[in-house]
């Protein structure tokens, strides 16, 4: 190759790990020629190419010596075209973040055990409730309502598409549920197909075996290499910080994913085929499906409750599974197809529908549905007061978010975010094949589609939330303000022109409101439930109903809301397929989610971190064979929650052999309040106390902050082993505009950033 790439392992490497939005290599390397050194097009190691030879100062490559490389990962949540149709996963990402918010005390193992299974159950019902709405907008508004002889769907102005199943067999109803059946079916392969691809790719990628001295068996790691690390023995049941962020189990899922993922697809096909056999349940044959449909999805229930479903093992001791759980999840993924294709089959055949004391638009076992719905509140109440005995049972002395309760309010966001997409999808069918009705509405059937009357409850909160929403974000914007006004005085001194000290002040101002999100998850999720019990109460006590009134104007308002969120979904997720940039910028919010494991919710986007990490210990390993070799672990955003996990993973020896240097950190600021169990006060000192460690921040950056204490002047400015302080904007010379805000981006081109890099390096290879 023409120029000069380093290729060189041993002496000094910096070894960049981008954050958030998939930063390119040249970017991370501030380089504009980028080489593949290692890995490949999805994750990779990148240097500097040199077009015109060796290059000279500081900051150049020297072999054997010093070299910059940087890590990209961003490949694994924005590179694929896939991420068009994670938009509609949020809610399992969701319930997978609550699973690592949960306190972890260590007197209250045994509860905690059992609101884990509590939330891995409210998972499968997450499951149920999207997989339910498709099922229920294919199955009842359009295969036993809408192509019913003389409905909507039998109309000349209706699509062919749906006109052929009135024609053929408008009043043959099990032949019509059999094949709109299909459409949930293909909902499901496609969630199981794309957890598989992303199963196969990352999470059966075992970390390198390792030793507690460092020490690695020929053959281990990436390409064979050295890549040391801690093979602890897994701790104690109270476990925090480092002990649980050191087990080299929990970047490794492949068996336990593959479990609750068998559990997840059992239960959705079993419920697709229940609701077509449920109409039929008065005939013997109708029964016998009924029941067998919905034991299938009994028997998913039961196992998902059980704590081996989602236990993970680490993969160098040999430790199994019990092989009774695992045949049971065979069994269940051959039952569930059979049940399946069992009820298709008779559905065909025809099966005679008995309406006898029904309204004849009224889907028979439709009732399951509102039974999950009981189940799903009493699982939510359950969980608030577990999480909040085991909060108790902490008594922490550092900030927890929403007072220990964030694995229920995020479980709680969850189950709402979930219902907006279920119900926006059944409002939309209703209303492009027909009108949609509720079940009190005056005249003729006609072309009207008729959903029950929680539907609309459920609607006429969204209104509610909207306001409370807006009612927010006036607050958030008060209380910026008067920050700003508080500020302003303080930074005159720094700032001197007039207008400088104020702009900095609402430019800091407004970045501090990030640590104002609990406050906001609090109180949308207090209105949702609030809401939710009124309308519950009213519904159940026939107070009133929702067809006229305010109620009435309020369940409209929703259902149009819900519907808008459904057709925005499509529409980004469409152009997401085409737009690279969008990718990437949709890419965050994966980037944020999917950090965690798949420990509650197997079809959720997956966790890029089991991939990450085991590559990270293998490269460090090959970059610091002797311990006249140091690497600089250089993370910014999420690079350096990344660095921070990778840092328990490694053993003794090479930790000693590894620096960190993070920038733009949201460690303090979001991870230790939300996920305390892993990024505590406990488990951060554990980090500082293994590596020499600096942290750079700003106080205008809306993400990263210190990760132990403000040392910056409003703080007092005394001086931190680990935290330092940047100006931004910077302060301008006499007569000099105020330079621009660089917020969260740039860490890199700080003065700073190459004082802190050059104080943490202390070996001296010889040049």
């Amino acid at each position: 190759m023409d120029g000069f790439l380093d290729e060189t392992r041993g002496g000094v490497t910096e070894l960049r790990v981008h954050g958030v939005s998939g930063t390119p290599p040249a970017g991370t390397l501030d380089h504009p020629h980028p080489r593949l050194v290692a890995g490949d097009g999805t994750t990779g190691f990148y240097r500097r190419w040199w077009a015109g030879g060796p290059p000279s100062g500081p900051h150049a490559d020297v072999p054997g010596v010093r070299r910059r490389e940087a890590y990209a990962w961003g490949n694994l949540t924005s590179g694929g075209r896939a991420i068009a149709l994670w938009l509609l996963l949020l809610p399992f990402s969701l319930a997978n973040l609550s699973y690592f918010m949960l306190p972890r005390p260590a007197r209250g193992v045994r509860l905690r055990h059992v609101t884990e299974a509590a939330q891995r159950l409210f998972g499968l019902l997450l499951t149920g409730t999207l997989v339910g709405a498709v099922t229920r907008a294919a199955v009842d508004l359009v295969g036993w309502q809408c192509t019913a002889a003389g409905r909507a769907c039998t109309y000349d102005t209706a699509p062919w598409w749906v006109r052929w199943l009135g024609e053929l067999w408008g009043d043959e109803p099990s032949r019509r549920l059999a094949v709109t059946a299909l459409v949930p079916l293909l909902v499901v392969v496609l969630l199981w197909g794309l957890a598989r691809r992303t199963w196969l790719r990352d999470e059966r990628a075992a970390p390198p075996a390792t030793g507690a001295h460092g020490t690695t068996p020929p053959g281990a790691g990436a390409g064979g290499a050295a890549a040391p690390g801690a093979d602890a023995a897994p701790p104690e049941a109270g476990a925090r910080g480092p002990a649980l962020l050191a087990r080299s189990r929990m970047w490794h899922g492949a068996a336990p994913v593959w479990r609750l993922r068998v559990v997840h697809v059992a239960f959705s096909i079993a419920s697709i085929a229940a609701a077509v056999a449920a109409p039929f349940a008065g005939t013997a044959t109708g029964l016998a499906l009924t029941v067998a449909d919905a034991g299938v999805m009994l028997a998913a229930a039961v196992l998902a409750t059980l704590p081996g479903i989602a236990r993970r093992l680490d993969p160098h001791t040999g430790q199994r599974t019990p092989g009774w759980l695992t045949a049971a999840c065979h069994v269940l993924r051959v039952a569930a197809p059979l049940a399946f294709l069992a009820t298709i089959g008779a559905a065909l055949a025809g099966m005679p529908a008995r309406t006898d004391g029904t309204r004849a638009w009224w889907l028979p076992g439709i009732g399951i549905g509102a039974f999950q719905y009981a189940v799903t509140v009493g699982l939510g109440a359950f969980t608030l007061v577990t999480t909040f005995v085991l909060a108790r049972m902490e008594r922490p002395r550092e900030r927890r978010a929403l007072g220990g309760l964030a694995a229920w309010v995020v479980l709680m966001v969850a189950a709402g975010s979930a219902n907006v997409m279920a119900l926006g999808l059944l409002f939309w069918t209703a209303g492009f094949f027909g009108v949609p009705a509720g079940p009190s509405a005056p005249g003729p059937v006609g072309g009207k589609l008729f959903l029950d009357e929680p539907v609309w409850w459920t609607a006429g909160l969204v209104p509610l939330l909207l306001a409370g929403l807006v009612l927010v974000a006036v607050a958030l914007w008060l209380i910026a303000r008067a920050q700003a006004r508080r500020l302003a005085p303080e930074l005159k001194p720094y700032y001197l022109e007039r207008d400088d000290a104020r702009v900095v002040a609402r430019t800091w101002a407004l970045a501090g409101l990030t640590d104002r999100a609990g406050l906001v998850l609090g109180v949308l999720t207090g209105i949702g439930v609030a809401g939710s019990a009124a309308a519950s109460a009213g519904y159940w006590l026939g107070l009133f109903t929702p067809d006229g009134g305010p109620a009435g104007l309020l369940a409209t308002a929703g259902s149009w809301a819900m519907v808008a969120v459904v057709v925005a979904l499509v529409a980004v997720g469409r152009r997401t397929y085409s737009d690279t940039r969008l990718r990437r910028t949709v890419g965050i919010l994966w980037d944020i989610c999917t950090f965690w494991p798949r420990a509650v919710h197997p079809l959720s986007p997956p966790c890029y971190t089991e991939r990450v990490v085991p590559e990270l210990m293998a490269r460090v390993g090959v970059l610091a064979p002797t311990d006249r070799d140091q690497v600089v672990l250089s993370g910014h955003s999420q690079g350096s929650v990344l660095v921070a996990a990778l840092v328990p993973q490694l053993g003794d020896v090479l930790r000693a052999r590894v620096r960190l240097l993070t920038h733009g950190s949201p460690l303090r600021r979001l991870y230790a309040p939300f996920f305390p169990a892993y990024f505590g006060d406990a488990g951060l000192s554990a980090v500082r106390e293994r590596v020499s460690w600096c942290n750079l921040y700003r106080l205008s950056d809306p993400i990263g902050g210190p990760v132990f204490r403000r040392v910056d002047p409003l703080a007092g400015g005394e001086r931190d082993a680990v935290d330092r302080f940047c100006w931004d904007p910077a302060r301008p010379g006499p007569g000099e505009p105020l330079p621009e805000t660089r917020w969260h981006s740039g860490y890199w081109l700080e003065p700073s950033y190459d004082t802190a890099l050059a104080g943490l390096v202390s070996v001296k290879p010889a040049a």
